[in-house]
């Protein structure tokens, strides 16, 4: 189907069964480009206008390979059940939550069964490899073609009862969090991690969880009730005098009572727009219960987590490193913008409004009262195994709230409010969670471990489990760079370098958290996070000499594990700087050095702790041609996470091709190319005769584009193009940053008054046709290319309504053109490429980042159904893109943007992406998992590496 060059096969070195763990897996060097799989697809029906039936055929009994196949003796490993999903809101989140417990809790030792429920309450048995499907739509989309459904939770509790020893609930909010799956595992005697479904159901409602805790002596958040449609606004007018707030603008925060992950959360001013904002919550479903609350004026937000280290039913919790949570803003903005809350934008997306402190910058005595207070909640509410616990400090120089004296939470320098309990906390790579579990000794695979063992101790047929000593320890995890030494003695050292200052440095963290985590499974390699931090003007450079002076202010710091589990490079930045600060190393030590010694009084009566796998580390700042010069002296492999600027346009491939240093990814020349959209065409334009075509480009400068009248520079731009609605995009930058879609020369107006302004986003609709929210480049690009907007066949869910059974897309084939994206791999010069994926977006014409990186939104199509592109094209398809990686004097691994016409398999290129996206959803893991066997990430990101040190030099 596919020509493979010179006849060879990649030998990707896959475990024989995928719940095997990285350790276990023997190692070949003898890496040969082309993979081997077969390509499956399913019949379906066609018409003018067809309905496509998507039924990825890899049939459903593959997911025996983590639920109902597995055959061997089970005796000795314990068998978790993880579940997620759920109907709320949270399901991007729950996803991507047991994503990260799946990577780290695999073991010998210990087998995982993947499990989801839908939005209707409806439960599957999904395979592992499902589980990185990059949304919730794509979960609900699959699932009748890949997961095996059961008839009712009854049924599917009576299977967890003879197919798992002890469950690992992570779905969030409602059923998770509110004691719905809590109680359905009670009622059939179903082991499971966490808090109970009584306790559950209490401190879940915020309301009732408010009224527990004012019961129970805590300072509590004045709070009026809205329950449903029957609202009094005579009462709550009469709350609002009572608190001293003003009817028509005193400022409260409105939310919903029974949801997490700050959804629905917002700020109201006054009576009306209370009841507008709780209305709205209302109607949208998120809740029928809503809290109008005081917003705190002056206050700063904290979170904690709660680990319980005793034994069995007997309760002794510890209560880690609090963290701050810092809203930051930039330029003055909306004054109402002031008021921003942690919402879930700057929870979970990798923005520059919120930074972290752990532990946070307040008084010790105030963190003493955080911890002995969450403590105590963690007691009195009946809470298990862990939790994560929500306040707010406000100082004595805020206006104080009235309470009275005895109340827990005061103190000299002010008060201390608990305000939301989070039963299961969020599990993400860089959740509050590993943040603070890593700021006291825990990796994610040990304390994720050991609250599935402190579990266990409460049921007596799992007592095995927990008396006997585990074997998931890891040797002392330490990240330095220890001057001119190897590494450890025989093991491969590894440098995972990520960020720089371009657009897509966020984008670039999260990338080189997930490789670094997933390289760290491996027991051979000895790997260190590095951080390229931005250089002072915030300017990349565009030569790849290396005399060039812009490169002499590039710094590289060393991370220890703690410092990589954050959102923005610019946080990961801050931390370094604040973690080197005597006054503030010296607290952090104390504090930790007290934490691990409360931890150890409970877990070294546990047989299955083995003690603490990270080490108390500072940051470590090097030049950048230091840190080159210690990669050469160690003996280092460098692995490429940097997207955009020195680490995508040759510059680093340069100096690293320079001293000998092994490094992932195409070489300086090759790179250089494919970081110019425009080199890059010129490059493939011969290859038009073999089906590969390019766009036709303009490129301008941005002062140029702002000087010149915008309707003198549309007409100019669609006289050249000859076409009538463009694509621009900066030409150096990639993710989607600053890339839109414009119809008229207002559109284009728009667009030039961002890049003046400087504006970080364009926000949803701000163009003539519809679209979403637009991430620019920070700083905006000096360059712009506009190029014909290409008409691709539309692809959309026909209904979200309608069951999974008849549940299609609806694919409008007029143009017969649509856009995929492919990974390719292998060695110059006989690159392979993965199967293609499309994507249907959700909103507007253009993938935003979160549909490209972040769970929560699209559907990704891997591979295409055959009801939309024929294996004959697809194959076509296929070798037409080896061609251009070939041409290109691609090698290692690169991503190639383009669209493809579904009946002869042409190709029309969009661009090339010499350092692709390798967040945990992005389609490089779908198209690695597509293989046949699948290929899952850990073995994926180690094939890319071992690449590496067989290029061409």
């Amino acid at each position: 189907m596919t020509s493979l060059a010179c006849g060879s096969t990649l030998s990707l070195l896959r475990a024989a069964n995928p719940n095997n763990t990285a350790r276990s897996l023997h190692l070949s060097s003898n890496l040969l480009p082309g993979f081997t799989h077969k390509l499956l697809t399913a019949s379906s029906s066609s018409s003018s206008s067809k309905t496509v039936g998507v039924r990825v055929t890899r049939a459903a009994a593959q997911v025996a390979d983590a639920v109902l196949g597995d055959k061997e003796d089970k005796s000795r490993v314990l068998r978790v059940g993880v579940i997620c999903g759920g109907p709320s809101a949270e399901r991007g989140i729950s996803l991507n939550s047991a994503r990260s417990v799946l990577d780290h809790i695999q073991g010998e030792d210990l087998h995982v069964s993947c499990y989801y429920i839908d939005s209707h309450l409806n439960a599957f048995a999904i395979s592992s490899a499902q589980v990185y499907s990059n949304t919730p739509s794509d979960f609900d989309f699959k699932l009748e073609s890949l997961a095996q459904g059961f008839q009712s939770l009854s049924e599917f509790a009576e299977h967890l009862a003879n197919s798992v020893d002890i469950v690992f609930p992570v779905i969030h909010g409602q059923f998770g969090e509110d004691g719905g799956i809590q109680e359905l595992l009670e009622k059939y005697n179903v082991p499971f991690v966490g808090t109970g479904s009584k306790e559950c159901q209490q401190a879940f409602n915020k309301y009732n969880a408010s009224l527990g805790l004012s019961k129970y002596g805590f300072v509590t958040v004045p709070s009026f009730l809205v329950q449903g449609s029957e609202v009094n606004q005579d009462e709550l007018s009469e709350w609002f005098v009572s608190n001293h707030l003003d009817v028509n603008s005193g400022k409260v925060v409105v939310k919903p009572t029974r949801a997490g992950s700050s959804i629905g959360v917002t700020v109201a001013y006054g009576v009306s727009d209370s009841l507008t904002k709780a209305n709205e919550i209302i109607s949208q479903g998120i809740d029928d219960g809503v809290l109008v609350e005081l917003f705190l004026e002056g206050g700063s937000e904290f979170t904690a987590i709660v680990l319980d280290v005793g034994q069995g039913f007997d309760c002794q919790p510890v209560v880690l490193l609090p963290t701050e949570v810092e809203l930051q803003f930039q330029g003055s903005g909306d004054v109402r913008e002031k008021d921003a809350i942690f919402n879930y934008r700057r929870k979970y997306l990798p923005t520059q409004q919120v930074a972290y402190h752990t532990p946070p910058r307040f008084p010790i005595e105030v963190i003493k009262s955080i911890r002995e207070g969450a403590s105590l909640l963690f007691q009195r509410l009946g809470l298990r195994d862990f939790a994560r616990i929500d306040g707010w400090f406000l100082p004595s120089s805020t206006k104080a709230l009235s309470s009275s004296e005895d109340k827990f939470g005061i103190t000299e320098f002010g008060t201390v409010l608990f305000t939301d309990i989070n039963l299961i906390s969020g599990m993400e790579q860089t959740s509050f969670l590993f943040q603070q579990a890593s700021k006291v000794g825990f990796s994610h695979s040990n304390i994720l471990r050991s609250i599935i063992s402190r579990a266990c101790l409460r049921f007596p047929e799992l007592a095995t489990y927990s008396s006997k000593s585990s074997q998931f320890q890891k040797n002392l995890k330490s990240s330095k760079l220890n001057g001119t030494s190897k590494g450890r003695e025989g093991f491969r050292k590894v440098f995972v370098l990520f960020g720089g200052d371009t657009s897509e440095r966020q984008v670039s963290l999260m990338s080189g958290t997930n490789v670094w985590l997933n390289l760290q499974g491996f027991d051979d390699l000895d790997v260190t996070p590095c951080l390229l931090a931005p250089s002072s003007d915030h300017s990349s450079t565009t030569d790849s000499d290396k005399k060039d002076p812009g490169l002499n202010s590039i710094e590289v710091w060393s991370l220890p594990y703690s410092l990589v589990l954050r959102h923005t490079t610019e946080e990961v930045l801050d931390a370094c700087m604040e973690a080197i600060e005597p006054a503030r190393a010296a607290l952090t030590s104390h504090l930790r050095n007290q934490v691990m010694n409360e931890l150890a009084e409970g877990l070294t009566k546990h047989g299955w702790f083995t003690g603490f796998d990270i080490a108390d580390e500072l940051p470590v700042r090097y030049s950048l041609k230091e840190w080159i010069k210690f990669a050469k002296e160690v003996e280092a492999t460098v692995f490429i996470a940097v997207h955009g600027g020195i680490g995508e346009d040759g510059t680093l491939q340069f100096l690293l091709d320079t001293e000998g240093i092994p490094y992932t990814g195409p070489g300086a020349m090759a790179s250089k190319t494919c970081m110019d959209k425009v080199a890059t065409s010129l490059a493939l334009e011969h290859l038009k005769d073999k089906g590969v075509l390019t766009i036709n480009k303009v490129v301008k400068k941005k002062e140029d584009l702002l000087k010149m009248p915008v309707r003198l520079t549309w007409n100019d731009l669609i006289s050249k193009l000859q076409c009538e609605t463009l694509c621009i995009k900066p030409a150096r930058d990639g993710c989607s940053t600053g890339v839109a879609r414009l119809c008229c020369a207002e559109d284009l107006a728009v667009y030039a008054k961002a890049l003046d302004d400087c504006l970080l986003r364009i926000p949803p609709n701000s163009f003539s046709k519809e679209h979403g929210m637009i991430e620019m480049p920070n700083p905006p690009p000096e360059l712009l290319i506009f190029e014909p907007f290409v008409e691709t066949d539309e692809i959309v869910l026909s209904s979200k309504t309608v069951s999974y059974d008849t549940q299609r897309l609806l694919w409008k084939e007029h143009s017969r053109w649509v856009e995929v994206t492919v990974g390719v791999i292998g060695k110059r010069g006989s690159m392979h490429s993965l199967s293609p994926s499309i994507t249907v977006k959700e909103t507007g014409d253009i993938l935003s980042l979160e549909e490209k990186f972040q769970g929560g939104t699209g559907i990704n199509l891997t591979p295409p159904p055959v009801s939309i592109i024929s294996n004959e094209a697809l194959g076509r398809c296929k070798q037409r893109i080896e061609l251009i990686a070939n041409t290109l004097q691609l090698e290692g691994f690169s991503r190639i943007d383009a669209f493809v016409n579904v009946d002869s398999g042409e190709v029309l290129i969009i661009e090339v992406n010499t350092v692709p996206g390798m967040t945990p959803s992005t389609v490089l893991i779908h198209q690695a998992l597509a293989e046949q066997p699948p290929v899952y990430p850990h073995r994926f990101f180690r094939t890319l590496l071992d690449l590496a040190t067989e290029r061409v030099v």
